[in-house]
């Protein structure tokens, strides 16, 4: 009787040491394994990622004269304009390569482009006033509204890539991806490069 508790006792061990095993074994291969390329694809269906915008209060001032006292009173025009615009900047994820994602044991490297305009826009109505020359406001009528949004977005655009805003801008795209790539990678710890392609 002691023999078949002892026999049946070392049954019930082998068992369960047999169920541990499969259900370890089972649970490492359902794990996903981390690779290049799963972050690489997961990057890339972000698209442009926006990390960073800009509001401007901008006012611009167009005068199309000329030297000729005469010809501007006929012909001139001179545009006051100020509105408020936006500057979105971001990173392209979709331009990473095969290259730009390492996986190491421990590590992940992600390099990716500096960040970039994205787009611009004028946020609300913008307060415009225009003067034309006499003959120009009869035959070449212009509102001057066109000449005003070209200029105050562009104006825009380059107090929204000074250096110390590109460095800024970068650095929160660092930040960004690498809360992406740590949300994949858990275990692992995650490094971004910012390209050297554009000054920042």
């Amino acid at each position: 009787m002691k023999k078949f508790f002892t026999y049946a006792s070392v049954a019930i061990v082998i068992l369960a040491l047999g169920i541990i095993a499969g259900w370890w074994g089972t649970k490492r291969i359902a794990e996903p394994r981390v690779t290049s390329q799963v972050i690489l694809s997961a990057l890339r269906d972000r698209g442009f990622l926006v990390t960073q915008s800009f509001v401007f209060n901008e006012n611009i001032k167009i005068t199309n004269n000329s030297e000729s006292f005469w010809h501007d009173l006929l012909w001139g025009q001179a545009i006051k304009a100020y509105g408020i615009a936006e500057v979105n900047l971001g990173v392209d994820l979709a331009k990473l390569g095969e290259d730009d994602v390492k996986v190491e044991k421990d590590k992940v490297t992600v390099s990716v482009p500096a960040v970039e305009i994205f787009n611009s826009r004028i946020v609300g109505d913008i307060s415009l006033e225009n003067k034309q020359g006499i003959l120009k406001r009869v035959f070449e009528n212009d509102d001057g509204y066109n000449q005003a949004v070209t200029e105050m977005i562009k104006q825009a655009e380059a107090n929204a890539t000074t250096p110390e805003m590109l460095t800024n801008a970068n650095q929160k795209a660092r930040e960004e991806i690498k809360r992406l790539v740590e949300f994949i990678a858990k275990d692992k710890v995650v490094e971004v490069v910012i390209q050297e392609n554009q000054a920042e």
